[in-house]
């Protein structure tokens, strides 16, 4: 008999930890759906992991941020008759600064693509993944755990991603399906540059873990069924302080450690 290998779909594989869970999914023996905005570079990368780890890969152009990407997405893959073992709900991005400055259309934007098409893409594979008794990985971060003032929707956005995963994972757990909420802080992946974030004090002046690093302890956790992984002992203990601090002064201290450095 031929072996057939799981299927992952990975959004956001272009760059960054999405990228580099490509290469975890290819290493353990999965199949891979390469999906991101950006064709050369998928093709790029999904030839190098043809060759180096021998699997499948299979590339799709698609544009989560608008309202019918999902749906196309999905289209696309039931076209070429594939059924997912796994989905990785990766592709999301954020903006720096106060919300008042920002435009409407970049915040609106963001729930498109941090939570409309988690959900989507999540509703519309779901048959999938029960066949397959699969997987669900969802790019959630410490962000979820409180308010971020100066990236005030990219953190509520982090924080439904986080309940909703947790939710799900209750709901699919008879079933066989694990969703795990991957919870990292901040991570040299190129999400601060587009993030307009470099003078922010999260980050400027830090030694920032690796996307490879991310990605390798949330593949694990993934497939050790965990619901919320947060990586690093320090995230951890930072994403409980809310729970036993009050709100106010939460928010009044991410106002600080968030918000922009002074020169």
């Amino acid at each position: 008999m031929v072996k057939v290998n799981p299927l992952a779909l990975i959004t956001g594989a272009s760059s960054g930890i999405g990228k580099a869970l490509t290469e975890e999914f290819a290493q353990a023996g999965y199949d891979v759906i390469l999906a991101a905005r950006t064709a050369p570079k998928l093709e790029a990368q999904a030839a190098d992991l043809k060759q180096r780890f021998g699997i499948t890969a299979h590339v799709i152009v698609c544009d989560l941020q608008t309202t019918d990407g999902a749906t196309h997405l999905h289209a696309e893959i039931k076209n070429r008759d594939l059924m997912l073992s796994a989905l990785v709900n990766n592709a999301g991005f954020g903006t720096f600064g106060n919300f008042n400055d920002m435009p409407l259309d970049s915040q609106l934007g963001m729930v498109e693509l941090n939570v409309a098409a988690v959900v989507g893409l999540t509703k519309l594979f779901l048959p999938d993944l029960l066949a397959t008794k699969g997987k669900i990985l969802n790019l959630a971060s410490t962000a979820a755990f409180q308010p971020g003032p100066y990236m005030a929707v990219y953190f509520a956005t982090k924080a439904f991603v986080l309940s909703f995963s947790q939710a799900l994972a209750a709901e699919l757990a008879s079933a066989g399906v694990t969703v795990t909420a991957l919870c990292p802080g901040p991570t040299a992946s190129g999400f601060q540059d587009r993030a307009a974030m470099q003078h922010s004090a999260t980050v400027k002046g830090k030694h920032l873990p690796s996307s490879e690093r991310i990605a390798r302890k949330g593949f694990h956790a993934m497939q050790r069924g965990r619901r919320v992984y947060i990586p690093g002992v320090k995230n951890w203990i930072l994403a409980q302080l809310p729970r036993f601090t009050p709100r106010r002064l939460v928010t009044f201290i991410a106002l600080f450690v968030i918000g922009p450095t002074k020169e």
